[in-house]
Formats: C-alpha cells, structure tokens, sequence
C-alpha cells in the first residue's frame, strides 16, 4: 500500500490549551479510518490541519503536498464533507451542479446526476425544500463526483435519522470507494460504520491511544462471560472493563492467552464500540 496522507508527531495548542499531543499517523491507499474519539479530544482539529485549515506544528503530507503552503494543489484531490451540510436555501438543485462543475476540474456532473437520480430530490427543487437528510445527499452527491484520492468526513450523517445513515454509507461504497484511494471518518456512531472500517484510531486527550487495522482489533482483544465462581481468577488477568448483569459478568480482555480465557467462560468477538470503552476506560484510570 502507498502512503497518502502521513503525519509525524503533530501538535496544535489554542493558548496554554493542547489540543493535539504528538500525534503520528500513516494512511493507506485502500483504507476506510475511524478516527473515534469522546467530544472535545482533538478529532475535528486533527482534520482541519490535514486540510490545511489550521496552523499546526509537525510535519504533514497529504498526497506529497504540505496542508497549508500548497492547499490549492491538495485540494485538486482531496474531498471533505463537514458535520453540517450548509448551503444557500436559495440555491436550485441544478445551480450547485453547474457551480461544482465549473469551479472544480475534477468533478463530473454525470456522476452527480446519476447518484441523485437514486434519492427523491428533484433537479429543478431549492435547497429550502429539502429536508435534512436531503440536504446530507445532494451535499454527498457534488463530494462524491469529485474524482479525489482522500476523502474526509467529519461527523458527516450528525442529525441524520437511522435510514438516512446507512443509505449514506451505502453510496459512499457503492459510489466513491475504490482500492486506490483513502477515506477518514470521524463519529460517534462507530457501532453503524465498523462493517465499513479497516482500521481505526482512537483518540483521547489529543493523543492517539490506539492506532490498528480492525481485523488485528479483533485478534488482540477478547470478550468473555465470566460466571460469578470465576470472577476472582478472571480480575487477576486485569481486564480492561467489566459489567455485570443477570448473574454473569462480561469482560474485555487485551492480549490475553485465548486458552486461559477460556477456562473463565464463554469466549467471543468484541465489538469496536466495545473495544473504544474498554481503550477509553483504561486512558482514564
């Protein structure tokens, strides 16, 4: 896999505020990242140095331009959808094609046409007649038919109802994914768009505490219920959360001997949202 955004120990600070704490990522060619984190922990300004939208000290590159000195050439190949989808109530369905059309050499209004051709929205309607979630699609509609190489959505499906959502993903794949390119998603819903996921990074306190493919996630880290005859052999082995209910006691484990957990009850994949507490929970201690 080719590199194609990479960041070595990236620091922001608003004041006396750290906001971001040596953070060092590499993304693929290939990849879908979460970048998951609780509010206030650095996601959206870790996106916005990428994007050249903040200052930042450290070193990025993003496809083998500097955020910020050579933005305009970034932005020839990178897309990005924030977690508002803003345009002018005024503006016709038509009138945001054309605009994209001309103002950005990569997109292809064909493309745009045909993703809209799935959704209910007409070509002749204003924005001011669009529900919410509508207003999410025609946004994805003029991101997607850019012909970009990283895309970047920051809590883009925020608001959106449970349908809306996974339609949203849907295209996403259907519609922009390809093996050559890169996608970074931030949200709090990773329980919806871990199917989608190949890998993650969490992120606590602007500091990466986890950064891994999710099928090496799913290796490392064990779920298991634990009888209450067990219990004390099982928090020997220090598990990373534990919670009880109906007589049995569920624990996540890290790195542990499969064999040994075992002994201790029924063995089996924990979810990423599991894994994100039980990581959370130990930064926290």
């Amino acid at each position: 896999m080719s590199s194609l955004i990479s960041i070595s120990n990236l620091n922001k600070s608003y004041g006396s505020k750290k906001v971001l704490s040596g953070v060092n990522l590499s993304l693929n060619a290939g990849q879908i990242v979460g970048l998951v984190g609780p509010n206030g922990a650095g996601k959206t300004t870790c996106l916005q140095a990428i994007l050249g939208l903040t200052d930042f000290e450290g070193d990025i590159s993003v496809l083998g331009h500097h955020p910020r000195k050579d933005r305009v050439s970034m932005l020839k190949d990178v897309a990005y959808i924030a977690d508002v989808a803003i345009l002018p109530k005024w503006l016709k369905v038509s009138q945001a094609l054309s605009y994209m059309q001309d103002i950005h050499p990569n997109f292809a209004i064909e493309k745009a046409q045909a993703f809209l051709a799935k959704t209910n929205i007409n070509i002749k309607d204003k924005v001011k007649a669009l529900s919410k979630g509508m207003v999410a699609q025609l946004h994805l509609a003029l991101i997607l038919a850019i012909d970009a190489k990283v895309l970047i959505l920051d809590e883009p499906t925020l608001g959106l109802d449970i349908l809306t959502r996974r339609q949203f993903y849907s295209h996403l794949l259907e519609d922009f994914y390809t093996e050559d390119k890169c996608i970074v998603i931030t949200t709090h819903q990773i329980e919806e768009i871990e199917h989608i996921l190949t890998d993650v990074a969490f992120i606590q306190e602007g500091k990466i505490v986890l950064a891994q493919s999710t099928e090496d996630i799913r290796q490392r880290f064990n779920l298991v219920s634990v009888t209450n005859e067990q219990l004390p052999q099982a928090d020997e082995l220090q598990p990373l959360f534990k919670n009880s209910m109906m007589g049995l006691t569920t624990m996540l484990f890290d790195n542990q001997d499969k064999a040994t957990l075992q002994g201790l009850g029924k063995v089996s994949v924990p979810s990423l949202a599991d894994v994100f507490v039980g990581v959370m929970n130990k930064e926290t201690c």
